[in-house]
């Protein structure tokens, strides 16, 4: 039975950092693409980042570029989502999942694609 479980979200000051953990049983997560996505109140689920299991490339989405970070740790079998300089727009619940195509392309960073997810963590940027 695969689970993924989100770990590390939380309450955050304007300009502060968080880093977000996807722990996998089940699953191998080096053999996956990873793909992390958020939703805030009333609006719909979008996706934030992923990383590719073929060649190791990443995408991120352009509200993000530049501050978020995806990696993984195969060793763990974890992947983690470092946030930084965090701005009160980055609200929300954000989720992790696997996508077998093992690719990672702006176009396939959709919930369509995705396989398996987590129950999210609730991040909150506010002061």
């Amino acid at each position: 039975q695969v689970q993924l479980v989100e770990s590390g979200g939380g309450l955050v000051q304007p300009g502060g950092s968080l880093r977000l953990s996807c722990s996998a049983s089940g699953v191998i997560l080096n053999y996956d693409t990873i793909g992390w996505f958020r939703q805030a109140p009333g609006k719909e689920r979008e996706g934030v980042s992923c990383v590719s299991s073929r060649d190791g490339s990443t995408y991120y989405a352009d509200a993000v570029k530049g501050r978020f970070t995806i990696s993984r740790d195969n060793a763990k079998n974890t992947a983690y989502l470092q946030m930084n300089s965090l701005k009160p727009e980055d609200t929300a619940v954000y989720y992790c999942a696997t996508d077998v195509s093992k690719i990672c392309r702006p176009d396939t960073l959709d919930i369509i694609y995705y396989d398996y997810w987590g129950q999210g963590t609730q991040v909150t940027v506010s002061s």
